[in-house]
């Protein structure tokens, strides 16, 4: 049986920045990833909008705010490091009516604290002067906010960890753990290994994996799918840079909004809709034991109680591109049915407690 000084559970971004960072701490470490797909970034990491977020959203002092902003700095570096491409294209987050405005004066405060360089407000002319195109009585740009593909930067990590001497084994699914003295037994689908340390990074299974060994319970992933459409090349001058609504307190995600992507496509969107699987991209996709175990769980029963409303209206947009449409038209009202071509989906790991 192989023995591990450190064992990944994950080949996405945090899997492996995860053993890139505990083999330059410790060099002469045994580490391998393990991931179950036949390639890297196939879910949470690959499945995204691209961008790196300035940390403009989250209570200052707060973990998130803490590691968004130096998250944010440290991923930029690495790209300029490993000569990944990236692009600084800023962010618009629109307020589109009153009530909207004292959210948007939280933030503004927020990003000060925070240490978000360059945070400003506008008004409606300056907003245009940003983005022509877009209407709203005012905003808050963020010029740092940039874009980038995390695929890239996964496949980057990846060669780093391998040229360190860790193995990353594709096809290799967690099967079963077991604790025993000072190790795991890890047995997968190809063999048995044992490790000093595990460390799930298996994004929306990182609950389970952790049930296997002990983990709390008080915490549950749920999966919500986020569907985007994109919007037709010959439209994409309708947005220069990210264009974000000012976000519902009432709603743990962001709202549509505009997303430009290094390939110059656009993205638009997503929704957030409860997804009937951990890997339930399409709204036909149904795991019904997976799904009847979170809906099982009191924390998603609290939480479904508290955003009911939100739910079902995202349901509802969910099958309608006509209100899809109307949603993204009180930023850009110049779009038009025929420029949202159907698009990608990805999964949101939310923690509930």
């Amino acid at each position: 049986m192989t023995t591990y000084d450190l064992a990944i559970v994950g080949g996405g971004i945090l899997g492996l920045a995860t053993g890139r960072e505990f083999l330059r701490r410790n060099p002469r470490a045994r580490v391998v990833v393990l991931e179950k797909e036949d390639a890297l970034a196939l879910h949470q990491s690959g499945r995204n909008s691209g961008v790196i977020h300035s940390g403009i959203y989250y209570a200052p002092g707060s973990a998130k705010a803490r590691f968004c902003v130096a998250g944010a700095r440290a991923m930029t570096e690495y790209c300029d490091e490993r000569g990944i491409p990236y692009s600084r294209i800023g962010k618009l987050i629109v307020a589109i009516k009153a009530q909207e405005l004292k959210a948007l004066d939280e933030l503004q405060r927020r990003g000060i604290a925070n240490g978000v360089a360059g945070v400003a407000r506008l008004d409606q002319p300056s907003i245009r002067g940003h983005e022509p195109h877009v209407q709203g009585i005012a905003a808050l740009h963020v010029p740092g906010t940039a874009i980038v593909d995390f695929s890239a930067v996964t496949s980057a990590l990846a060669a780093d960890l391998t040229r360190a001497g860790a193995e990353v084994r594709l096809r290799t699914k967690v099967v079963a753990l077991r604790t025993h003295s000072a190790h795991v037994a890890v047995t997968t689908s190809v063999d048995t290994i044992e490790c000093g340390q595990l460390i799930a990074c298996a994004g929306v299974g990182s609950d389970a994996i952790a049930r296997q060994i002990g983990g709390s319970d008080a915490v549950r992933i749920v999966p919500f799918r986020g569907d985007y459409y994109q919007l037709a090349p010959q439209r994409r001058d309708l947005v220069r840079g990210l264009i974000y609504p000012v976000p519902d307190p009432r709603f743990p995600f962001l709202g549509v909004h505009f997303t430009p992507r290094m390939n110059g496509d656009v993205w638009l969107g997503p929704n957030a809709v409860l997804a009937f699987g951990a890997e339930a991209y399409r709204g036909s996709d149904v795991d019904l034991a997976e799904t009847m175990g979170y809906i099982g769980y009191a924390g998603f029963r609290k939480m479904a109680l508290r955003y009911w409303r939100t739910g079902i209206a995202e349901i509802i947009r969910d099958y309608s591109r006509r209100l899809f449409l109307a949603a993204l038209r009180q930023y850009v009202p110049e779009l038009r049915l025929p420029d949202l071509r159907p698009g990608p989906s990805g999964i949101r790991a939310q923690a509930v407690a």
